[in-house]
């Protein structure tokens, strides 16, 4: 009898020992990875260093060669990285999201590369704050990636999206003294920059540059943006881009520089900056339209050697000057139809070695001339005569409407 009792005893202990390790892995697998009813696996990042158990690094590694969804939550405030990460590859789709305190990932010690190297489709950062990169921030080489809510700071550059980058979602995001907050190597079918805010950028905002031609039907949408002391908003050339409703405030060179083709301007709202608004170099085909600009210290608008822009229904008002047309193609004239200009602090609108097409333009209360046309006069002493098409304008009082070189040229209604 003493013996049975022993050994229950004994039967006892082993079982509660049992169910204490049992628990202890339980609870370790919970905290770690595990497997919900909807099959995505979940990972809790609680390391802040650069690698060992539970850090960011672990946590890409368990969830690489996931079967299916997966999730890793940053729950710590800040995570120190040294060498780069690996490249997110599970393309059954990976949200990486930030405790609700916030987490911050500090990159200054990588010496290259992106923090983030987005390689599989599927992709999503959430509320997470990345500081500091030598490169980029995260890197976009897939389709439907998504970044909401973050911050990126003193990055080369934020975002940089890949040529096979593709059904992108940019929203409600930060990017604060980047040289580049976003940046496009072609366009980008189905993608949208919006709610944004960039401040700070040492070349730009957005930047969606190509040497050829990238012009495919979807366009690049970048809209609701807010744009604060950039040297410039957007730059855009060669790629497919609709660049509307934004608003960009005191930008140190321009608002939107536009380069070659594919590019439509809409709406914004572009205020204060020590150079121009808009600016059309090498243009083709560009649109712009409807937008408001007041406060620039040089010219609110720009077309300088382009062909077939529309300058269409945009208001200017308190601008160093109005609008410039500057040696366009003659046989292909870019056309401005139905703008107002009002208190230009110089002249409403300057045509230099340039014959476009002016109809219903309205010039009010230029401090200067309201039309002011010129030749150019080249190095090599050839002469660029200028020969705008008059129609419909209201060009203010006549003995201070119109400064030509040879007015003969000029027709006006």
């Amino acid at each position: 009898m003493h013996v049975g009792r022993r050994s229950m005893i004994a039967i006892a202990v082993f079982l509660a020992v049992a169910a204490l390790v049992v628990a202890g892995r339980t609870y370790q697998a919970q905290r770690t990875v595990r497997e919900s009813l909807s099959n995505t696996i979940a990972v809790s990042v609680t390391n802040g260093a650069d690698r060992g158990a539970g850090t960011l690094r672990e946590a890409l590694f368990v969830v690489a060669t996931a079967p299916g969804p997966a999730r890793i939550t940053l729950d710590v405030p800040t995570i120190t990285l040294e060498t780069a990460l690996p490249p997110i590859v599970n393309s059954h789709g990976i949200r990486i999201v930030a405790r609700k305190t916030g987490s911050e990932i500090e990159a200054r010690e990588l010496s290259g590369g992106p923090v983030f190297d987005v390689a599989a489709a599927n992709t999503t950062l959430d509320s997470v704050a990345i500081r500091d990169c030598p490169g980029a921030a995260i890197l976009v080489r897939a389709a439907r990636f998504r970044l909401e809510g973050a911050t990126v700071e003193n990055c080369d550059v934020g975002v940089d999206v890949a040529e096979n980058g593709h059904h992108l979602l940019l929203d409600r995001n930060r990017f604060i003294n980047d040289r580049i907050g976003v940046r496009f190597a072609a366009s980008s079918p189905d993608t949208s920059v919006v709610a944004n805010q960039f401040s700070g950028a040492k070349d730009a905002g957005v930047w969606a540059v190509r040497s050829e031609p990238d012009v495919r039907a979807a366009s690049i949408s970048v809209r609701d943006n807010r744009f604060d002391r950039d040297h410039a908003g957007v730059v855009a050339g060669n790629v497919s881009i609709l660049i509307e409703n934004n608003e960009i405030t005191g930008a140190l060179d321009s608002a939107v520089h536009l380069v070659g083709a594919g590019a439509v301007v809409r709406d914004n709202r572009v205020s204060g900056g020590l150079g121009m608004g808009i600016i059309a170099e090498g243009a083709r085909a560009a649109v712009i339209e409807g937008n408001e600009l007041d406060g620039l210290a040089a010219y609110g608008i720009m077309v300088r050697g382009s062909s077939n822009a529309l300058v269409r229904n945009n208001r200017l008002h308190n601008c160093g000057y109005g609008m410039a047309f500057v040696l366009g193609d003659a046989r292909n004239p870019s056309t401005a139809v139905g703008n107002i200009i009002i208190e230009p602090r110089y002249n409403g609108i300057d045509v230099v070695g340039d014959s476009p097409i002016l109809r219903r333009n309205q010039v009010l209360r230029a401090h200067a001339f309201a039309l002011h046309v010129e030749d150019f006069q080249s190095p090599g002493n050839r002469k660029v005569v200028s020969a705008p098409f008059l129609d419909g304008n209201s060009f203010g009082p006549p003995a201070t409407a119109i400064a030509a070189s040879d007015a003969r040229r000029s027709k006006r209604q």
